[in-house]
């Protein structure tokens, strides 16, 4: 006989990590792990149907930052403003997109600028393309509504911060 489940029963990642108080922390990161992962997914999915098969999502990130009001940009605010600490990664994102004719440098001084290449930007609005036709466009959706996206996406970016302090606090221990 199958006993009926409880309807309280903590839906996280480890058990461990959700004993005590602040179980519920282990909860929404259990949730922010499989959106990562199923974003990160869809990203590569979409620009494959885009037209670029090879890209990882660290790449397609950049590349739309890169793209992003048309503004050149350097390395540093890349990193800067998607909270990316190793510098490295970005470099060889950038590097990589170079190499494939999406984003083109200028150096201007000790500092060197990126920008979309035509090509590049071309392939961002392909990627808005399907991402329009596959995700947004899609019949049903979540029920959540504009208003309500953009008070998560506050709410995320709060919980950011959070994270940042109790990352240099644990890095002090």
């Amino acid at each position: 006989m199958v006993q009926p489940q409880s309807d309280n029963r903590r839906i996280v990642s480890s058990r461990h990590l959700a004993e005590g108080e602040g179980w519920e922390m282990s909860e929404f990161e259990f949730g922010l792990i499989i959106a990562f992962n199923a974003f990160s997914r869809w990203m590569t999915r979409c620009m494959a149907a885009a037209g670029q098969a090879d890209l990882n999502p660290l790449d397609i990130l950049i590349l739309h930052n890169t793209n992003h009001r048309n503004r050149d940009k350097r390395l540093s605010d890349i990193c800067f403003l998607l909270n990316i600490e190793d510098t490295h990664t970005v470099n060889y994102a950038l590097r990589k997109l170079s190499k494939a004719g999406l984003i083109v440098s200028e150096k201007r001084g000790k500092e060197v600028f990126y920008r979309t290449s035509q090509e590049g930007a071309a392939l961002c609005e392909a990627y808005r393309d399907v991402r329009r036709q596959c995700l947004l466009d899609v019949s049903g959706g979540t029920g959540v509504s504009g208003e309500e996206l953009r008070e998560f996406a506050r709410t995320l970016r709060a919980l950011s911060g959070q994270y940042d302090q109790a990352s240099r606090a644990a890095a002090s221990l």
